[in-house]
């Protein structure tokens, strides 16, 4: 029986059932947002066999399930077996949206306090970390449909906005616009606009001043 069997075995109340059907259908939708990202993969069966993303994402649904319910030490044991297995970290705190996707996933890292929106692609060595030791809200928070690149390091309480990107190895500890591209040590923005003429448009400018038309 697999993990997620497990946790869906028993015959609770209606409002428990509903949640453990919610548990597959997200975990479904993660595996197919992972399919449509991969090239390598032909099935929904490669992405659920074969990737170890989509396996550290599945590991975390269930222990986050588990800890929102009140079973703290269950899901940490079961974080720490996923971190020994997988050589990756999600804190089952973390509030993680719909669809995300972890490619390859070694050395990923995702604190307790972060907060991840909807349709979000990470890349293997990727932290979302803290400064300090205070207490609260401690990690970053992305938006939706947001990319970090691999190897990057995103600290502290900065939040990254809806459809940003962060290049590989760039260290970001300040907030971040939404639609644009970060890139480098310390991490610097490479400017997005709306371009008034089109709809589908927008106008990229960088820190040179050069500008160009993309599509959405």
């Amino acid at each position: 029986m697999d993990a997620v069997a497990m946790v869906t075995a028993s015959t609770p109340a209606q409002g428990e059932k509903d949640a453990r059907l919610g548990l597959r259908a997200t975990i479904r939708e993660d595996a197919e947002a992972a399919l449509a990202r991969d090239p390598s993969a032909d099935s929904v069966s490669d992405i659920t066999r074969f990737s170890a993303g989509y396996r550290i994402v599945r590991a975390y649904r269930i222990q986050h399930w588990l800890y929102e319910r009140g079973h703290r030490s269950l899901a940490l044991w079961l974080a720490t077996r996923s971190r020994i297995r997988y050589g990756a970290e999600i804190h089952p705190a973390a509030q993680i949206g719909r669809r995300f996707t972890i490619d390859h996933g070694v050395g990923v890292v995702i604190g307790g306090t972060a907060v991840i929106g909807d349709d979000c692609l990470m890349y293997h060595g990727a932290t979302l970390g803290m400064t300090g030791k205070h207490g609260g809200k401690r990690h970053p928070t992305l938006g939706n449909n947001v990319l970090v690149g691999a190897g990057s390091i995103l600290l502290g309480t900065i939040t990254v906005g809806d459809g940003a990107r962060v290049g590989a190895g760039s260290v970001v500890v300040d907030d971040v616009p939404p639609h644009t591209t970060v890139v480098g040590n310390p991490a610097r923005v490479v400017r997005t606009r709306e371009c008034p003429l089109f709809d589908d448009v927008v106008c990229v400018t960088d820190d040179s001043g050069k500008s160009w038309l993309v599509e959405k």
